[in-house]
């Protein structure tokens, strides 16, 4: 079980120093691949052997419980389209020339780091360890965000930058606070930011230092996570990095954000009762998704119209968290699979698109259908995850959500999360049809086709057989998400 914990953290950095000394080369971008395959294997691995129960390795500095084993699930898929993809998109653009040999050993160097960071941050058992993982996620993803160094990506960066800083800033009190309340409580000094020994004392921590504590955890990752209110930096930052990154922003990083809430929770319920965390997840997530959706009405820029309806997902996400219900949870895992796939797809052909037309406005792009095969079934299917159609797994997931919002009487935040759903729902739909068929209608009329290349089409193929695939047998990994429901206290 180390070993195979060990081997997801470790192989991503390997990669990152073959590409430090090497440069980007087919070889070293092949490592990167190779280590994103890594996790995935490991987290499958650590899967089919963890149960219900926790383990610890390294002197009970990581874990390994259903929670961790499903995001590395998450994580592993995503990063292996997303860095397979990659390695076309690099080559794009060396032969385009919107970046050089530094800009390619950079973006070669940091794309495995971040994955090594992210897989730290799921599989940390200690609050601080994971502080510093969320942390290093944002510097690492700072240099990529502002890869082709134009003015508009430098201005996301340092928007990104400053925002998440601020974010972390306040996470970091919270895990300070959190730490004198553990200690105080009987906590071993050496231990009291383990997330076992907070779990053991939460009884007993001081409950207005723990409501403290848990409202600036939440406001901090929150921002993580694209949650309003520390929210606007999402479409900024994820129009303007390259489209590989965009989507293991999209698809995973901010789910990772909002997995460490969703650990913390119950250690906050247990000292405040579930009322505190309960309703500031569902103010922050309702909030959010009401706001995306109606951001979805006005984008007119295909990779903010992405990041948009991302902050929408990641609201409907929170608001399963609060109703924290083994039901809400476990669909909200599923959501964050689904979702993942879906909007990497989505991302790597928008990369595809801005790079045929040298633009990412949607009144640019026309006809997609028409151009290229590959592009055209793998955006419509995206749209399809992400609208919540069958066979998708988002589908399930989203109605497993209302069933246990419902069941939890929460009926106010039932019909609000619906309208704004139906609102991203009219928008998406809107501006994937101009997309898809924008522009398509007089048949003589010649458009030019859109070359893919090889590894670019072998991963949005992948993803599309993945997102059909889920959809169509999620059922083997229903125990592993109701045993991670378990882990963070659900109720029945």
């Amino acid at each position: 079980m180390t070993g195979l914990l060990l081997a997801a953290i470790l192989a991503p950095i390997a990669a990152s120093l073959a590409a430090l000394i090497g440069g980007w080369r087919r070889a070293t971008a092949s490592a990167t691949v190779l280590s994103a395959a890594t996790v995935f294997a490991c987290g499958v691995a650590l899967g089919c052997d963890v149960g219900s129960g926790t383990r610890f390795a390294l002197g009970g500095l990581l874990r390994v419980d259903a929670l961790s084993v499903t995001m590395l699930i998450v994580i592993g898929t995503v990063a292996t389209l997303a860095t397979w993809a990659g390695v076309g998109y690099i080559g794009t653009e060396l032969a385009r020339g919107h970046t050089d040999a530094r800009g390619a050993r950079t973006y070669g160097v940091l794309t495995p780091a971040f994955l090594a960071a992210m897989v730290v941050a799921v599989a940390a058992n200690n609050i601080g360890v994971i502080w510093v993982a969320i942390e290093a996620t944002t510097v690492i993803t700072a240099f990529l965000v502002g890869h082709r160094r134009t003015r508009t990506a430098l201005e996301a960066t340092w928007k990104y930058v400053v925002i998440c800083s601020v974010g972390i800033a306040i996470a970091f009190l919270g895990t300070v606070l959190l730490y004198y309340a553990a200690e105080h409580a009987g906590a071993p000094a050496a231990a009291a930011l383990n997330l076992d020994a907070l779990t053991a004392h939460a009884a007993q921590l001081d409950s207005g230092t723990a409501r403290l504590a848990g409202g600036l955890l939440l406001i901090g990752y929150g921002a993580k996570a694209g949650l309003f209110p520390f929210h606007t930096w999402l479409a900024d930052a994820h129009s303007q990095a390259p489209a590989p990154v965009s989507a293991l922003m999209s698809g995973v990083l901010l789910s990772v954000a909002v997995s460490v809430l969703i650990r913390i929770k119950p250690i906050i319920d247990a000292a405040t009762g579930t009322a505190f965390m309960r309703s500031g997840l569902l103010v922050t997530g309702l909030a959010t998704l009401v706001i995306a959706a109606l951001m979805l009405t006005v984008t007119s820029d295909i990779k903010r119209m992405l990041a948009y309806s991302s902050m929408e997902n990641m609201g409907l996400i929170a608001i399963a968290a609060a109703a924290g219900t083994t039901l809400a949870i476990a669909a909200l895992l599923l959501h964050v699979l689904a979702h993942g796939i879906g909007k990497t797809v989505l991302f790597l052909a928008g990369g595809q698109l801005q790079a045929a037309h040298d633009s990412t406005a949607i009144a640019d792009i026309t006809a997609v259908l028409r151009r290229s095969r590959i592009l055209g079934v793998s955006i419509a299917a995206g749209v399809i995850v992400l609208l919540g159609l069958p066979p998708f797994a988002m589908f399930a997931s989203e109605l497993s959500i209302v069933r246990a919002l419902a069941n939890a009487r929460l009926t106010w935040v039932l019909a609000t999360g619906l309208l704004g759903i139906a609102i991203a729902f009219a928008a998406l739909a809107r501006n994937s049809g101009r997309i898809l068929l924008g522009g398509a209608t007089g048949g003589s009329e010649l458009v030019p086709e859109i070359v893919v290349p090889k590894t670019i089409a072998a991963a949005l193929t992948l993803g599309v057989a993945a997102s059909i695939a889920l959809g169509v047998t999620a059922g083997p990994l229903a125990g592993l998400f109701t045993a991670a429901a378990g882990i963070v206290g659900a109720s029945p």
